[in-house]
């Protein structure tokens, strides 16, 4: 039988528990394992294609070159999983990057590499000037999760009464059903919405921390008009374990990856508030705009010079590194991305 700290949780507080307890969450746990490798639960962009963290690092450049500042200019990577994002961006930019990982086998990887290896923004003092980065982070932050009901909307939480988890339904709390009626307003009854006021706080924190630079957010969802029709069908939120989409999230707590669409339109609403300009767009045409294009046309001008020469080997190698490049601009998967940059 589960036990859970509390009974019953408010979805948020379950997700957390599950995610970041320092005994049995996810992403905090003593596990070995790093989660975002091949070997994990999941890859991300930098882990699909080294050429990444190269356009990320060309931006960065840009962005440093902008702020015509002569203080050090860093680039945090806020959940920097295996470091593989900030070991390619290190190509295309020379000044100092780091990582912030909650998971300590992850910590211990980004030290042994000389990336850093912090648990928090507090390593950096009050202020930094530089870029932080948030690739997939956003989607893993504690939400909590309403439904429309003839009545107005209704809050779930987990309960453990009756041997096994189950959801019941509360009256929400207050920020909770005014986040939902700014941004969920129109949602058919019997709608899930993912309230996303951890993620808000977290995007507010970054920029209040952020003297001159970027926030860069990467990560699935929308804004509110384009997750509107997912919401009717259930809501968002899904798991994952060993690359495959995995059980309900209250079958195996702190064994699965628990992740929803992020509601974009919130967390620029939260960046204007803050006083950044913000703009939104699909990953892959931010990665296009960053010399992505040209570096896929470059390779296969290499690809076709290498076959043209006999060299099967090298031409396999071109068209292999090629192909990844590729699937970071699909248009149906990673290139359907949103990226925020939000520049103070």
């Amino acid at each position: 039988m589960i036990r859970l700290p509390t009974d019953p949780m408010r979805f948020d507080a379950y997700m957390e528990w599950c995610l970041y307890d320092p005994d049995i969450g996810f992403f905090a746990s003593t596990a070995t394992d790093v989660r975002s490798t091949k070997t994990g639960d999941f890859l991300t962009s930098p882990e699909v294609s080294s050429e990444f963290g190269r356009a990320l690092g060309r931006f960065v450049a840009a962005e440093h070159a902008r702020a015509d500042i002569d203080a050090e200019f860093a680039v945090i990577d806020v959940g920097a999983g295996s470091g593989s994002l900030l070991r390619s961006l290190g190509e295309t930019w020379t000044g100092q990057a780091v990582g912030i990982e909650l998971s300590p086998a992850a910590r211990e990887s980004l030290a042994v590499d000389g990336l850093g290896g912090m648990s928090s923004f507090d390593a950096f003092g009050s202020t930094i000037t530089g870029v932080v980065i948030a690739n997939e982070l956003i989607d893993n932050l504690p939400m909590a999760v309403v439904e429309r009901t003839p009545d107005g909307w209704m809050e779930h939480a987990v309960t453990s009464q009756g041997g096994s988890l189950s959801t019941i339904r509360l009256e929400p709390r207050p920020e909770v059903s005014d986040w939902a009626d700014r941004y969920a307003a129109d949602v058919p009854i019997d709608s899930l919405v993912e309230v996303q006021l951890e993620a808000g706080v977290w995007v507010r924190d970054a920029l209040e921390r952020l003297d001159t630079g970027a926030l860069v957010v990467i990560d699935y969802g929308g804004t509110s008009e384009e997750l509107s029709g997912r919401r009717s069908r259930g809501g968002t939120i899904r798991t994952y374990r060993s690359h495959h989409l995995g059980p309900d999230p209250l079958t195996a707590p702190g064994e699965t990856d628990i992740t929803a669409d992020v509601e974009f339109s919130a967390l620029m609403d939260v960046c204007r508030e803050a006083g950044a300009q913000v703009e939104l767009t699909r990953q892959d045409e931010f990665l296009r705009s960053w010399g992505l294009a040209e570096v896929v046309s470059g390779l296969r001008q290499e690809e076709l010079e290498a076959a043209r020469a006999g060299d099967t080997m090298r031409q396999l190698q071109l068209k292999s590194h090629r192909l990844d490049a590729e699937t970071l601009l699909h248009p149906r998967g990673l290139g359907d991305f949103r990226v925020l940059v939000a520049r103070k």
